[in-house]
Formats: structure tokens, C-alpha cells, sequence
């Protein structure tokens, strides 16, 4: 067998093994695989043709720009300046505009059968005015999606990831859900790196932007185990002689974005708006088992420590102790509370409070210890972090 003849069997072998093909995986080239949605995504800028693009029936949804950082000066009257007043003036009248073709193009999109979202693109500034601008501006309804864009880690140029949380947090007050979060690679593993500093934003579902044809090892990203959506392309990587997908109706600087799933299962679990699970760490104390002294892992304890009085006889030192998270610097460090009352009851029975305190859970004070040894005090039953509360 010649080496061409050769290798024409093993394509036709591969083709008819049964095997999982490229396209099949969610994480390489899933765009080969026609039974994948596709959903676009663009702002005001942008011209295309929503009649053109809904011939293709791989095209499930457009998500729009809706509102950008700060709402608009409308108040251009009161700056004295005339310069200036003609320049506010002329911002007002663009976001204006703005927000009529978002209104105009959010009615025909969904009039063709498009799903429909919208996204903030997040600036340094008050997050929660920020998502008060959004919801106006916007105005989703409960078939909308909406989404946090967060172009980079950069709080100079675009919203801290620390704000992200809190505007997360007030959209769901607003909107009744949370919003989805756009971000590149980077920001991305950093944020599932930091996942007990950031327990909301580390569970919006992910709008993934990467243009790679194969992004499996960068997954699973903490929380993420999969993406909501990945943007795969954009003018950044689609030219006049290659693009990996172009939808009809849109130039070349229309993003466009794949889901694992088909058109019909993407509209049914359209808009989102829910956390995905969340995932400890992997080196996070399991509740079962005794505390590892680790600097960056918060613990708690009431052991006592053994110490000899004047009078010869061993007494406790009866100190707790628990690591805590200082900002802004997110690092633990210990810190110590004495309860007397604690000390003289734990004194009573130290070999068999010892024992009973190690076999119980940590980040907790047991109440029955308490009760044994007939103390009367009154201590917080579990001592624990805010961000570890969805792991406990």
C-alpha cells in the first residue's frame, strides 16, 4: 500500500470509527459542529443586517451594548463654560441616539425570533449607580439576558473586580437575577484563582472571550467548569481570507460567540441569570477532618493549651484563636480572644474536652462541650468567613 493510499484509509477509518470527532468537544472548534447555537454580539457602531443574519438558523441570539459606565450629563445648561457645555451637549445627543437604536434593533431582533441580552460595559465609578444606569437604560425584561463586561483586571481603566460584585449584587435587586460575566482569559483565572475573595462573581455563568481554536487547557477554571458562552471571534482574528465563522448579514467586526448546546436547548435555558455551582478549593479543610496550618485558609479553634500554676497543677491558657482576612492586603493573620469563663470550664475536664473538641468540626465551638462541664456562656456557635459560607 502506496503512502497516499495509505493515508486515505486512515481518514476514511477515523471518519467511520465511531469515535469523538474535533467538533464534538465544547473546548476545541466546537463552531464545526452545525448542531451548535451561535449567538452575536455588538454595539452601536456596528452595521449589519438582522434579516440577512436570522436566514442562518444556527443564529439563536444578539447580544447588544446597552449602557457604558456612568450614566450621561443631561444637565448641560448649568456648566458655564461654553465649550464645555456645547461638548456636553453633544455627548447627550450621541447616548441619546445610542439608546434609540438599542430600543429600535432590541424590537426587530426579537420580532424575527432572536433571543435578546444586553450588556454594561463596566468603568472605575460607583458600581452601584452604574447598575442603576444599566437597568434604566436597558429596561431588560424577564426574557433578556444581561451581562458585566469587564474587558480587563485593570480598575484604571475598567471596573474593579471588587465593584463587580457589588453591581452583580445590585442588578439581582433590580433585575431579580444575576447578570452573566464577560471577560478574556486572564481576568478570568484570576478570578477563579481568587474565588473566596470574589464568591459571586466567580459563579456568573461565563461569557468567555478567547480566540483560540482549542481552549481545553484552560478549563476548569475554579467554579467554571464549563462556559456559558465563548466568543471565538472577532476582528481580531476574522479577515477577508480567513474567519472561522461568519454569519450572513455582518461584517467582519461583528463578535461572534458559540454554546454547547443546540439552538432549541440554548432558548430554553436563555436568559441564565443563575450561579453555578460552587467548587472549594482543593486544599480547603474538609469539616470532617482536623485543621491544617496553612497561612492563607481560615481555621478555628478552642483547644487549650496545657500550662503548669503556682501550685503545681496544670491549668489552661483559655484562649481562642481564628485566622481572619485584613484588607485591603488579603491575607490571614491570627488573631487572639480570651474568655475567662471558657478557661475555668474547659479546666474541669481537659483530657476529655481536648478529645471531644478535635473530633468536632472545624470552624466551630461545640455547644454540647459547653454543656458538659456546666458552662453557662454564651459563644457564637460557628465562627466562619463569609466567602467559605457556600462550601460549609
Amino acid at each position: 500500500m502506496t503512502i497516499g493510499v495509505r493515508a486515505f484509509a486512515l481518514v476514511v477509518a477515523a471518519l467511520f470509527s465511531g469515535g469523538p470527532t474535533f467538533a464534538e468537544s465544547e473546548f476545541q472548534s466546537p463552531w464545526s459542529n452545525k448542531e451548535r447555537a451561535i449567538v452575536l454580539d455588538g454595539y452601536e457602531q456596528n452595521s449589519f443586517n438582522l434579516a440577512e443574519i436570522v436566514r442562518d438558523e444556527r443564529v439563536a441570539g444578539f447580544i447588544h451594548k446597552g449602557s457604558d459606565g456612568m450614566p450621561a450629563n443631561y444637565h448641560c445648561t448649568r456648566i458655564r463654560d461654553p465649550m464645555q457645555q456645547e461638548l456636553c451637549k453633544r455627548i447627550w445627543r450621541n447616548y441619546s441616539v445610542s439608546r434609540e437604536l438599542y430600543q429600535t434593533r432590541r424590537a426587530l431582533a426579537k420580532a424575527l425570533g432572536l433571543k435578546w441580552g444586553a450588556y454594561h460595559l463596566g468603568r472605575p465609578g460607583n458600581p452601584i449607580e452604574q447598575a442603576n444606569h444599566f437597568i434604566d437604560y436597558t429596561e431588560p425584561t424577564a426574557d433578556e439576558l444581561i451581562a458585566i463586561d469587564i474587558e480587563n483586571n485593570d480598575p484604571e481603566k475598567f471596573m474593579s473586580l471588587r465593584d463587580a460584585e457589588i453591581f452583580a449584587e445590585h442588578v439581582k435587586f433590580r433585575a431579580g437575577r444575576y447578570p452573566i460575566l464577560y471577560t478574556n482569559g486572564i481576568t478570568a483565572k484570576y478570578i477563579a484563582d481568587h474565588r473566596l475573595e470574589f464568591p459571586i462573581l466567580s459563579r456568573l455563568p461565563l461569557w468567555y472571550a478567547r480566540y483560540e481554536s482549542d481552549i481545553a487547557p484552560h478549563f476548569p477554571k475554579g467554579n467554571w467548569q464549563d462556559y456559558a458562552l465563548w466568543q471565538f471571534t472577532s476582528q481580531s482574528n476574522c479577515n477577508k481570507q480567513r474567519c472561522p465563522y461568519r454569519p450572513p448579514g455582518t461584517n467582519r467586526d461583528i463578535d461572534v460567540n458559540i454554546a454547547d448546546m443546540t439552538v432549541p436547548e440554548l432558548k430554553r435555558a436563555w436568559p441564565f441569570g443563575e450561579l453555578v455551582k460552587a467548587i472549594p478549593p482543593n486544599d480547603l479543610p474538609k469539616p470532617d477532618t482536623k485543621p491544617v496550618s496553612q497561612p492563607n485558609v481560615l481555621v478555628a479553634s478552642a483547644r487549650p493549651l496545657l500550662t503548669v500554676n503556682s501550685g503545681g497543677k496544670a491549668a489552661v491558657d483559655g484562649t481562642m484563636t481564628a485566622s481572619v482576612l485584613l484588607q485591603p492586603i488579603s491575607r490571614f493573620r491570627a488573631k487572639t480572644l480570651t474568655v475567662d469563663a471558657l478557661s475555668a470550664s474547659l479546666s474541669r475536664s481537659v483530657a476529655h474536652q481536648m478529645d471531644h473538641i478535635n473530633r468536632y468540626p472545624i470552624f466551630a465551638v461545640s455547644p454540647a462541650c459547653l454543656k458538659k462541664v456546666g458552662s453557662t456562656l454564651e459563644v457564637t456557635d460557628l465562627i466562619r468567613h463569609p466567602a467559605l459560607t457556600p462550601f460549609l
